[in-house]
């Protein structure tokens, strides 16, 4: 891996949520639809509609400022624990759960989802079901042993965290373990993680990320005690100069009782 590969430090000094929300998050601007957004949010939707998706707990890893990772699978839990390494990411976060003036305007997206399960006008009841669900937002690092300072849960959901985390192959498989150790026997881990990428960029910053395939994916989700369930790859939209990745990877794996 090359030695700049973006560390800690610089998404903690300089990675800024509200433009990247304004970057990667609105459903469509400039007429273009957000082909990015909607494939993310209909592989989720599919993928807590599986058997066996609900529990009491969900852990989100590495939510960044978002919440679109949780509109469908707040249906199918109780309690919801969101947590990322970065500061001001878990800041803009409790600004929406908090109402806060200024908070991103999630409704277009949470339109969008309440859509796929059949019934557009319940949008605002689902936000507030979101907010009532989440208990906390946390600090976590994934590198570490302890991701998160919870018991394991039911279900995690991580979306285009490990990827941007992880510097080397070795690093993303000791990342999935760590995930991995959060996640009850019999549970499941819900992944979203780009492919062959290198980098993605905002507002004129670039961030790294690790150049991965499926079967790397696959094969550090077996390492880690998982036999994968279901799959999907999006194509990441030809052209688009934000990033250099070639699919968008969608994954449920169950989690093995012994």
């Amino acid at each position: 891996a090359p030695a700049d590969f973006t560390g800690t430090d610089v998404y903690q000094s300089s990675f800024n949520p509200q433009e990247y929300l304004k970057e990667f998050y609105n459903l469509s601007d400039s007429n273009q639809p957000n082909t990015f957004l909607t494939h993310n949010l209909r592989s989720l939707h599919k993928m807590f509609s599986l058997d066996g998706l609900r529990g009491h707990t969900l852990i989100d890893i590495g939510c960044g400022p978002t919440i679109y990772q949780l509109l469908s699978a707040c249906e199918n839990f109780q309690e919801i624990f969101a947590s990322d390494y970065t500061d001001q990411n878990r800041r803009e976060l409790e600004k929406w759960l908090r109402k806060e003036p200024g908070a991103f305007d999630w409704s277009p997206v949470v339109q969008y989802v309440c859509e796929l399960e059949g019934n557009r006008e319940a949008w605002a009841e689902k936000e507030e079901r979101v907010r009532k669900k989440v208990k906390q937002v946390l600090k976590c690092d994934v590198t570490k042993a302890n991701p998160v300072a919870l018991p394991p849960a039911d279900c995690i959901v991580s979306t285009l965290c490990l990827e941007a985390a992880c510097k080397d192959l070795a690093t993303f498989r000791s990342a999935v373990k760590n995930i991995g150790a959060l996640v009850k026997p019999g549970g499941h881990l819900v992944l979203l993680t780009v492919l062959q990428g290198t980098y993605y960029s905002f507002n004129n910053q670039v961030f790294s990320c690790l150049c991965l395939d499926e079967n790397m994916v696959r094969e550090a989700l077996e390492a880690a005690g998982f036999d994968v369930r279901f799959h999907e790859k999006q194509p990441w939209p030809p052209g688009d100069p934000r990033a250099d990745c070639e699919d968008v990877l969608s994954l449920v794996a169950r989690k093995r009782a012994s």
